[in-house]
């Protein structure tokens, strides 16, 4: 009778290869045909080979042996689908974690059979049981994948792969436990209590990672409406806004000469300044509209401009709306729309009226392209990890507006910079651009509010 209470490598290696090829099938793939097929091979010829070798060596050697398999699974992933690191070490958390629950649920039955059911020792009772385990464990997840229509193309962040990782890494230690002690609360000596500890503590692994994505799902899907949603609504002020602009232009045509005629006729001055008062502020609101080269930043900026309009804000922008055009349309409506709400909430503060002002330049220089928010304010930054402290009673739902920003610009390998000069509060935001564009004179509408 052989030593039941070991698993053979190459279980492991069977479980961990079919949990790698699962996964790949559902992602995008650089690789196909008769290339993913050599590679799959060799991927299973190479974890195969090494676990074989391997088997049984001593304890100090487990982790560097561990170390060697995790390689092999994340470049077998890395090779076939072209993911970024991030992507593909969360992707491998999950097949590593699902592989180990697969050979040790395929080991236990067997174990199960041939001790509690008086089964024969043959290898076709062997490949039963493989059958029936895998099948049962590549079946169920593949059915849970289809229904919750699973994601693996949503951005991660290193927070959240972060969290994923020691997920990883207590469910691989607490499943693996009792082979490297026997005399902890939660070990045992027993081979068959050994078998159902990793079986359950890996199936509870599998479980966990399942509902985290879930939720990173969810969580992705309602920030990506919520973004839409915005945008939408941007989209549709701005609609509005050049819709009641024509409108106030064709009227406006038509009423012209009835002016010219008042104000000709026999009115005081001041009956005539304000005529014109009226006619300028009317006027005004068709100005608001700003054609930067970008629609999005278009939007924005005519709705707020419009905006501090009416509270009394100036307003001044020169930008360079086409170099906006590599990121995306909820990140730019969610980036300057957060900057410039801040902007507006800081001068609305300010008792003097002459000095509610805000500037906000774009513009290209030197491969970079260069943010610059600018508004005045009164009293002392308070600066703490880079970021302005609130001055509110509550701070638990403030500083989202800059937590978002900086966000945005680290998703584009940017940076976020806060500071102060002569009374002016700064937010400062570099992009890299691709292939280092010369500086660019800036363009677009220069407008006055």
């Amino acid at each position: 009778m052989p030593d039941l209470s070991h698993t053979p490598g190459i279980y492991y290696a069977l479980a961990y290869w079919l949990s790698c090829t699962f996964y790949i099938a559902q992602l995008p793939r650089r690789l196909g045909g008769w290339r993913l097929a050599a590679v799959q091979t060799g991927c299973f010829a190479a974890i195969s080979a090494f676990m074989i070798a391997t088997d049984g060596v001593p304890m100090v050697w487990f982790i560097p042996c561990v170390c060697v398999y995790v390689g092999l699974m994340l470049l077998d992933i890395k090779l076939c689908c072209g993911l970024d690191w991030l992507k593909t070490g969360y992707i491998f958390i999950r097949c590593f974690i699902l592989g180990e629950f697969a050979a040790a649920l395929e080991w236990q039955m067997f174990y199960f059979g041939l001790t509690a059911l008086g089964l024969p020792l043959r290898m076709w009772v062997n490949l039963l049981f493989l059958l029936i385990s895998h099948g049962a464990v590549f079946g169920v997840m593949f059915l849970l994948e289809r229904k919750y229509r699973l994601d693996y193309q949503m951005d991660f962040t290193w927070r959240e792969f972060a969290s994923a990782v020691v997920l990883c890494l207590m469910v691989f230690a607490a499943s693996n436990l009792s082979y490297v002690s026997q005399n902890t609360p939660f070990s045992s000596r027993f081979t068959a209590e050994i078998f159902i500890i990793r079986t359950l503590v890996d199936l509870g692994g599998v479980a966990i990672l399942h509902a985290y994505h879930v939720q990173l799902q969810a969580l992705s899907t309602r920030l990506e409406m919520a973004g839409l949603q915005n945008l939408l609504q941007l989209q549709y002020n701005n609609y509005r806004i050049s819709e009641d602009s024509m409108a106030l232009v064709n009227q406006k045509y038509h009423d012209l000469k009835h002016h010219i005629q008042l104000l000709r006729a026999g009115v005081t001055s001041q009956e005539k300044l304000e005529y014109l008062d009226q006619m300028e502020q009317e006027i005004r609101s068709y100005e608001a509209q700003n054609k930067t080269g970008s629609r999005v930043l278009d939007a924005i900026l005519t709705a707020k401009s419009l905006q501090c309009q009416r509270e009394g804000i100036t307003l001044t922008c020169v930008a360079d709306g086409q170099a906006l055009d590599f990121m995306h349309p909820m990140d730019l409506s969610a980036l300057f729309g957060n900057a410039l709400d801040n902007a507006m909430e800081s001068v609305r503060k300010l008792s003097d009226p002459d000095m509610r002002l805000i500037h906000l330049s774009v513009a290209r220089q030197k491969g970079f392209l260069r943010i610059r928010v600018e508004n005045c304010y009164e009293g002392d930054l308070d600066l703490k990890s880079g970021m302005p402290v609130s001055t509110k009673q509550d701070k638990r739902y403030h500083g989202f507006g800059l937590k978002s920003i900086q966000a945005i610009a680290a998703k584009y390998g940017g940076s976020v910079t806060i500071g102060s000069r002569d009374g002016w509060f700064e937010l400062r935001i570099l992009f890299p651009l691709s292939g280092g564009q010369d500086e660019e004179a800036p363009h677009g509408d220069h407008k006055q509010n």
